[in-house]
Formats: structure tokens, sequence, C-alpha cells
């Protein structure tokens, strides 16, 4: 079951929960049968990558065995996200360390897992034993699931909750690492595969940054902007995009970015704007990788003017997906669009 974005809270008969930031999983626990399996929502095999969460998952079920016999009957199937365990890792860098877990190497595996290790915070129960739980209203499968899930279990856990709007307002404005927006779940909402019948509400967050370059299609105009802010070196880094520009916009921009159109050797991006290494390799926000010997497939332009864009998430020092163009800002300089206009949320995360 999946959730569609909104930006404002709703209210009513409804459970509140943290949105976290890691890998969507489902988790098939039968100790009797195929053991436990760990899939992603696109159904990708996981538990190789993961052997701590198998091993704790095993753990359970076997604690829901009496000495005698299956108590409530070990078998059971959550739905979750991993998530890293403790706080090792740079804000910021979280989710891409996360991806870094995805190794083919069973001896890279078991590095890491003691490296990076991972926990699951679970958020529904699909089945208890025989039974199928999917019809069930959301209240009642919350209820089962902290049934199954014990409080302390260590890297396998519930997540929190709470019925309070203001409480959950508190995981949006001051979100925890990890955490990066509230899901809300009406009491009645019964399980619902594949539909986005749960809302997850994220703040856009806007940064003021730099038009460093474009890119320009015959007949459609303006596809995108290369987005650029100042280190405290003074170099102009490349962290992201706007991609998604209504036909209208794209056309006029022609005409207000082609005056300031530069020759690559007057740009500071001549040598190549390359991002920062990554698990993820090259993310979707990040525009493109460009070095001098790639042959050239964006328009340089002074970096002069600045434009506020809106964005939810970012990775190291980019933004994770393209960013949304929100005004131009002919009230402020380049030189004021500094890098640390994103700190803040890389700390928060």
């Amino acid at each position: 079951m999946l959730a569609r974005l909104v930006r404002e809270l709703p209210t009513g008969a409804m459970t509140y929960e943290p949105k976290w930031d890691g890998f969507r999983c489902l988790a098939f626990v039968d100790p009797d049968a195929d053991g436990i399996d760990l899939r992603s929502r696109h159904d990708r095999p996981l538990a190789r990558y993961f052997p701590e969460l198998v091993e704790a998952f095993g753990e359970i079920a076997a604690g829901r065995r009496a000495p005698d016999g299956p108590r409530h009957g070990s078998s059971f199937v959550v739905d979750g996200e991993i998530v890293l365990e403790g706080t090792g890792v740079a804000a910021g860098d979280a989710f891409a360390t996360l991806m870094s877990r995805l190794h083919p190497a069973a001896t890279r595996v078991e590095r890491l897992r003691l490296e990076t290790p991972a926990r699951y915070v679970a958020f529904d129960l699909l089945a208890d034993a025989a039974t199928d739980l999917r019809d069930q209203p959301f209240l009642e499968r919350r209820s089962a699931l902290t049934d199954v899930i014990p409080a302390g279990t260590g890297i396998i856990s519930v997540t929190p909750s709470t019925r309070d709007p203001d409480a959950a307002r508190r995981w949006m404005d001051k979100p925890a690492p990890g955490i990066d927006g509230v899901v809300a779940k009406p009491d009645d909402l019964t399980y619902q595969p594949g539909r986005r019948s749960m809302i997850k509400v994220k703040r856009l967050r806007t940064a003021d940054c730099v038009v460093a370059g474009v890119r320009v299609i015959d007949g459609r105009g303006v596809t995108s902007l290369l987005l650029g802010l100042y280190d405290e070196s003074g170099a102009l880094r490349h962290v992201g995009s706007v991609t998604q520009l209504r036909a209208a916009d794209r056309m006029a921009f022609v005409g207000d970015l082609a005056p300031l159109a530069i020759p690559l050797e007057e740009h500071p991006w001549r040598n190549g704007f390359t991002i920062g290494a990554s698990p993820l390799g090259r993310l979707p926000g990040s525009a493109a990788r460009w070095t001098p010997e790639m042959e050239l497939d964006w328009l340089p332009v002074r970096p002069e003017r600045v434009v506020e864009v809106g964005f939810d998430q970012v990775d190291g020092d980019r933004f994770r997906h393209p960013a949304k163009f929100v005004r131009w800002r002919p009230d402020r300089t380049a030189a004021s669009c500094t890098i640390d206009q994103l700190m803040p949320v890389m700390s928060e995360r």
C-alpha cells in the first residue's frame, strides 16, 4: 500500500506515524516453510543484504512458540521500513549509505552489517499465522502488530504513533534523524496493495539558487535549469536541477536567459561539474555529470540570475530529486546563494 503526498496535515479519526527515510520492506516470516524473506516494494529480494534483520525476525518467530509447541503460530507478514541503526553516519548521507548495503559480495555484506548496521521499523501487520488481516481496519491491525512485535525487541521495533495532530506536526517541524515527514492513516483504512490510500505529509523546503546553465530543445524551449550554490571556498557547486517547467515558462525563459549565454571557457564549470561520489550513482536531481571530455549538452549562462526552488530531500550536498521552480528572486545576488542553505536540512536528517 502506498501513500499520496499532501503538504498540510489532515485531521480526523486517524493515527499519525513518522515517515521513515529508508527502504520499504515486506517481511514474510515463516520458519516452518520458506524461512524469512524480505522484499522491496518492487519485489526485489533483500534478505541476503541484511542478515542481521533475518536473524532478529527469526528470534521473534522463535519467541512466539511455547516450549511444547506453537503458541500463536510463528508465521506472520509485516510491512515496514529498513533504516540505519544508530547515528554514526553523517547527516544527509544516511540513504546513500543504506544503498551501499546492497552489495553482491558476501564478504562485503558481512563487513557492512558490522560497519553500518540496519534496523527494521514495522508499521503494519498483513497476516498473523493463517489469518489474513488486510481487510481489517487499521486500528485492529495496529493493535495486532504490537502483539506480534514485542516492545524492546531491539533492531526490530514498531513505529511510534500518535493521535495528536500537534505531536505529529513536531515530527515535521523538527524531524529526528531518519524521519522526513508524517504518514496519516484513517482508523477504518484497510490494507490496499498498490493503491495510494495512506496520506504522507512532507514540508516543501526552499532554497535560493544560482542558475548556472540551461538545457534547450528546439521547439520546446528551456527544459531544465542547472542550479548552483557557492561553498565556503567561493566555488560554485552544482546541487541539482529544475526539470518540470510549464510550457509557457519554457518559452519565456529562452528570452530571459539567452542574453546571459557565455562561452564555456568563461564559466565556473569549464572544468566540469561532476558530483561527489555516492553509492547511489547518478541521482535524478543531479542533472548530469559533465567533464570537458564529454560532449556539452547544456548551455552555460553567466551565473547572475537567482531562482527560488522547492525541494524535499538532500543527499550529501545536492537535491535527491529535481527541484520545483517557485519564482525568480531579482532581490537576491548570486553571491548570497550559499550552500549553507542546505545545512540545516542535512543536520536534521
